[in-house]
């Protein structure tokens, strides 16, 4: 029979072992990119934000770097760990932004486009920039949602705030926008630099990857598809 910890060797534990337990418990994924925000409790996120900051100053000390002498690295564990929690890596600890969506009142059923976002992310390999733009076509029908401008540039934030590779993340997206939308098609294309090819590796400076995620009609009406992609290329 499996025994229960006492509370003070619980309360011992790690926060991210807690959080790490609840997830198996739930059955719950937690990859590289996937939101675990549901599994934080009230101040975990500042202990773990102590946690990281602990574990970096070994990294630190593991890179013979002498953080007691050297000015410029004596806060570095605490910047890189509010920067992966809060920031760079904040869409996998914040829950989605609040979108608001209307009805489709006047049943629009014309091709739309959006763009292009300014996207930022992280290779999950390297957990080096990935820096680019995305477009998201829509065609509505009656029974979509409308949701502001501003909210496509906001979900695409907290998508692509997490250690990512690109394409998961324009998957990742596209299921996100059926999701809110509910359109006949959707088709996203997603255009970025990979800092993990231009810093280290083969360092090269020129080549970006360029993908695209068709859905409903814009999967299958040609017609439909290469209007939406002639107007990107008259617009990028």
């Amino acid at each position: 029979m499996t025994k229960t910890p006492p509370d003070d060797a619980r309360d011992a534990q790690p926060v991210s072992a807690k959080i790490r337990a609840r997830l198996k418990a739930s059955k719950k994924r937690f990859h590289a990119n996937d939101n675990i925000s549901a599994f934080l409790e009230p101040g975990e996120l500042e202990a773990l934000l102590a946690e990281v900051e602990g574990k970096f100053k070994g990294v630190l000390d593991s890179l013979v770097i002498d953080t007691q002498s050297d000015h410029n690295t004596q806060e570095t564990a605490k910047r890189v760990a509010k920067m992966y929690l809060t920031e760079v890596f904040r869409g996998r600890y914040a829950p989605a932004p609040p979108v608001t969506e209307f009805p489709n009142a006047e049943a629009l059923n014309e091709l739309m486009i959006v763009g292009p976002i300014t996207i930022r992310s992280a290779c999950s390999h390297h957990f080096c920039p990935i820096m680019g733009k995305l477009w998201v076509g829509l065609m509505p029908n009656e029974h979509s949602n409308l949701i502001g401008l501003s909210k496509y540039s906001r979900l695409a934030e907290w998508v692509m705030s997490r250690p990512q590779i690109q394409e998961e993340a324009i998957t990742q997206m596209a299921d996100l926008l059926m999701e809110k939308v509910r359109p006949d098609g959707l088709a996203v294309v997603m255009q970025a630099d990979h800092f993990c090819m231009h810093w280290r590796g083969v360092k090269d400076n020129e080549t970006m990857m360029i993908n695209s995620v068709m859905r409903g009609s814009f999967l299958k009406d040609h017609n439909l598809r290469s209007e939406f992609l002639s107007l990107l290329k008259h617009r990028s």
